[in-house]
């Protein structure tokens, strides 16, 4: 990654940080109307799930892996 574009990406993420602290300054917005009825817990539990079988997936790769080269 060439120095210019370092640069480039670090003003991006310096942009996106401090946008959002420089709008709550002006104002406070209030969203809490927006985001009470939200709940995460459903998709906490399947992002878990997904973890869970790609684990087993890897595992059952790796041993299969290990096998396969105590036969040769």
């Amino acid at each position: 990654m060439s120095i210019k574009k370092l640069f480039a990406a670090a003003a991006v993420v310096a942009t996106t940080v401090s946008a959002p602290s420089v709008f709550a300054a002006e104002g406070a917005w209030d969203y809490t109307g927006l985001t009470s009825g939200i709940d995460f817990s459903g998709i906490s539990v399947g992002v878990l799930a997904v973890a869970g079988l790609l684990a087993t997936v890897y595992a059952g790769i790796k041993g299969a892996k290990i096998v396969l080269n105590f036969l040769r």
